[in-house]
């Protein structure tokens, strides 16, 4: 897990998606532990399923004082996410992608996207999303990777830093609870395939 520059993250500006309004992102976790979920891109199959995954953490997580919020790197797809109800939160857009660079967050080349978005993973998670009737779609940044953060209340301190290393990466449900101290009812669902289809065109 990189060191985390609270105070740096901290002081980059995201969109809120209700609002319109840009909000520092420390005041996310001013007054609660936060679970920042930074998704790769709205129209993401893949993406799409895991947030779906971490939403059915938001009940417990709600219970236990804790905010569930979803981050993406630009606009584009949002309505469409939004409309589809795959997230339990609040969605912030970083439209400079400045958080993304400062959590380490890499951006594949055209060449490294290829072998990623065909790797086990991937395809293991795009067919779970299939098997649960979520579709995607290729529009936006399809380099862009992402992870999340775990920040405990007033940005004390980091509870869990995770960069995706390929775009089916993401973390258990009980590793977000572990990190947070919680228990939850929630059980995880089948990780959909991402390949050449559904991530690289």
């Amino acid at each position: 897990m990189a060191k985390v520059d609270l105070v740096k993250v901290g002081n980059n500006l995201l969109k809120s998606d209700e609002t319109g309004k840009s909000v520092e992102l420390l005041s996310l976790w001013q007054d609660q532990p936060v679970v920042l979920f930074f998704l790769r891109r709205f129209g993401c199959q893949v993406c799409r399923w895991m947030a779906t995954e971490i939403s059915k953490l938001e009940p417990d997580l709600r219970a236990n004082g804790v905010a569930l919020v979803g981050v993406g790197p630009e606009e584009f797809g949002l309505k469409e996410f939004k409309e589809g109800g795959f997230f339990k939160g609040p969605v912030y857009v970083d439209e400079h992608k400045k958080s993304y660079k400062d959590l380490g967050f890499k951006r594949y080349t055209a060449l490294s996207l290829v072998p990623a978005a065909l790797g086990k993973k991937v395809r293991d998670a795009a067919s779970k999303a299939s098997a649960e009737g979520i579709q995607g779609n290729f529009s936006g940044d399809l380099l862009q990777s992402g992870g999340m953060l775990i920040v405990a209340k007033g940005g004390e301190k980091v509870l869990m830093h995770f960069i995706q290393d390929s775009p089916g990466d993401h973390l258990a449900l009980e590793d977000i609870c572990k990190a947070l101290g919680i228990s939850a009812n929630a059980k995880a669902g089948q990780m959909p395939v991402c390949n050449d289809d559904v991530c690289t065109r």
